[in-house]
């Protein structure tokens, strides 16, 4: 999803909520619940919003004879006009999500009251895909004071629990499992929640909640693609080696007469209703001290784990300085490591170097320099991505423009790159995203994870919703920045991104898609900055998606991986890419 705000008047005034193909505007001068929303010139912006999924799937947008109608005006390829508004805008990933995002910023709630309470109704709806047993990052503009804040959310992994111990847990094993208790680290969410909130909320959290409580107890109708992929999520879990008393919690909220949820079918979760019933009147020491504290840790311990009460109790997020490259005039921010967000500016500080804009999408030079500057950047991220509290990344040099022409010097026009090496500093001491805008010009980039769809997949009984499984996001190989560690926080795929220009706030992005997002960030961005294309069109043109990249979780790139292509892209630039040495899956399949 991306936010596009631009300090610009406009006769289309209203509020706006965004979510793939589901609009509601409310038309300005509308008398809000507490207070009436005038509109003053001072603050009157235009929002516009786009809702994108960075993901696997492969597929067309528009193409000849799918079976799609031609749109009236614009580029064919583009799903509908970008969603408008002045008084705010709401981009989530699930229409409910959304309108409730709206309704808050009508009862004058900021845009962090709206973002919490949307994430409060995603982790109902989308809970294969977030949840308050995950982590959170978000950057803010604060209007008021003209800044950018930063925050991260991750939490930390058992601090007893030594490396050595890890490794006599695993046995044999070269990584930490994927799922089991084993990958849980503390839940930063809440967490995270609360300390927006309190810098920038204006509802009480109580009322931020209460639509989501409202809803898991009378049920909520599972969207089509929701369905499918919750399906797809606990297919894992049956295809796994946990045994059935790990699991059972989790098939006992997930499930309704024993199987997933049905596109259009009612689910409800009181479970997890109780949990923010606690939250809204205990705040956020009944998550951390509390009943749910004392329930985590104890389906924890009973899979096996060793996360313990002061594990939890003794968690706390914090504020951090976004930070930033100049890419064509704009101010491009990310949050620095543990996640991976300087990968995507990495990638464009060597993209500045080739005139993209010149080049156009039908070129096959265009798509090359794209993949040939992710392989470069992800070297960097598998090597020295990392909790900073354990290891310092120097991330002046890795997005200086000195190191970006050297990295630029290693690619080769005419032939893929089979495989790369980070570079050597000088001497020195899944996932939703949403994005909200307020009546008053706050906007924030938020996401929020299990990491890996539900999870550990260890559900705590009664609570409603799945721990994490982050802590699997480490490496065991000794001396690597990312090595498991007790009380280290893993590296993290999850990034909001902020676009600036002349000190003010032009965009929130962000996409969804794991080990992918830095690609996403940057494929958006060249689309509006370098070819002009609106929100929408950046959002639905064909994109490339480049897998087998050497990760911090171990795993080196030695085929040049596998370079994933939409069928928007030209059938000529495919052969061409093909031609240079990349491995090409096209249109849907293997090719």
């Amino acid at each position: 999803m991306l936010t596009f705000h631009r300090n610009t008047l406009a006769k289309l005034l209203g509020w706006q909520s965004n979510m793939q193909v589901w609009s509601i505007i409310i038309p300005s001068g509308t008398i809000l619940k507490g207070k009436a929303m005038i509109q003053n010139s001072a603050f009157q912006r235009l929002f516009i919003a786009v809702a994108l999924c960075f993901s696997l799937s492969i597929g067309s947008a528009a193409g000849t004879g799918d079976g799609g109608g031609t749109r009236y005006t614009g580029e064919g390829y583009a799903s509908r006009s970008p969603a408008l508004g002045v008084n705010g805008m709401a981009a989530t990933s699930h229409p409910v999500a959304s309108s409730i995002a709206v309704d808050i910023l009508k009862k004058g709630g900021s845009a962090i009251d709206a973002a919490i309470a949307a994430n409060a109704m995603l982790a109902l709806v989308e809970p294969h895909m977030c949840g308050i047993g995950g982590d959170l990052f978000a950057i803010v503009w604060d209007p008021k004071t003209g800044e950018l804040h930063g925050y991260n959310g991750s939490g930390r992994t058992p601090r007893g629990f030594t490396y050595e111990a890890m490794r006599a847990a695993l046995g044999d094993e070269e990584r930490i499992p994927l799922f089991g208790p084993m990958s849980v680290s503390v839940p930063g969410a809440i967490d995270g929640w609360y300390a927006l909130h309190e810098r920038f909320g204006k509802l009480p959290m109580s009322e931020l909640l209460q639509p989501t409580i409202e809803y898991a107890k009378a049920g909520i109708p599972i969207t089509e693609v929701d369905a499918a992929l919750w399906a797809d999520a606990l297919a894992d879990f049956e295809n796994s080696d946990l045994p059935a008393e790990m699991l059972a919690e989790l098939y006992r909220t997930y499930l309704i007469d024993g199987k997933p949820p049905r596109a259009g079918q009612v689910f409800k979760n009181p479970d997890l209703a109780r949990s923010y019933e606690r939250l809204a009147a205990g705040g956020r020491e009944s998550f951390y001290q509390g009943e749910t504290a004392r329930k985590i840790v104890a389906a924890v311990q009973r899979s096996g784990g060793e996360l313990q009460l002061s594990d939890i109790s003794a968690h706390a997020g914090e504020w951090v300085t976004p930070v930033s490259v100049s890419y064509r005039g704009y101010d491009v921010y990310e949050l620095p490591p543990n996640g991976q967000g300087i990968a995507a500016l990495q990638m464009l500080t060597i993209l500045e170097g080739y005139p993209l804009g010149e080049m156009g999408r039908e070129n096959a030079d265009f798509w090359h320099l794209m993949v040939e500057a992710t392989k470069l950047a992800y070297e960097d991220r598998a090597k020295y991505y990392a909790d900073p509290a354990f290891d310092q990344s120097d991330v002046e040099w890795l997005l200086s423009q000195e190191y970006a022409g050297e990295r630029r010097e290693l690619i080769d026009l005419q032939k893929a790159a089979l495989d790369q090496s980070a570079g050597s500093p000088p001497p020195h001491g899944d996932t939703t995203y949403l994005s909200i805008a307020d009546s008053e010009g706050m906007m924030v980039s938020f996401i929020q994870s299990n990491y890996w769809e539900f999870g550990s997949g260890i559900v705590p009984e009664g609570l409603g919703f799945a721990l994490q499984n982050r802590g699997s996001a480490f490496t065991l190989e000794e001396g690597h920045a990312n090595v498991y560690a007790p009380g280290k926080r893993p590296f993290h795929t999850i990034i909001p991104g902020m676009l600036m220009k002349d000190q003010q706030p032009v965009m929130a992005f962000g996409v969804m898609g794991g080990f992918l997002q830095p690609q996403g960030h940057v494929q958006i961005l060249v689309n509006i900055i370098d070819l002009g294309m609106n929100v929408q069109e950046a959002g639905d043109a064909a994109r490339f998606i480049h897998s087998g990249d050497s990760q911090p979780t171990g795993g080196t790139m030695k085929d040049g991986g596998r370079l994933l292509l939409e069928s928007g892209v030209d059938p000529d630039v495919v052969e061409e890419l093909r031609r240079r040495g990349h491995v090409i899956d096209y249109g849907g399949g293997p090719t």
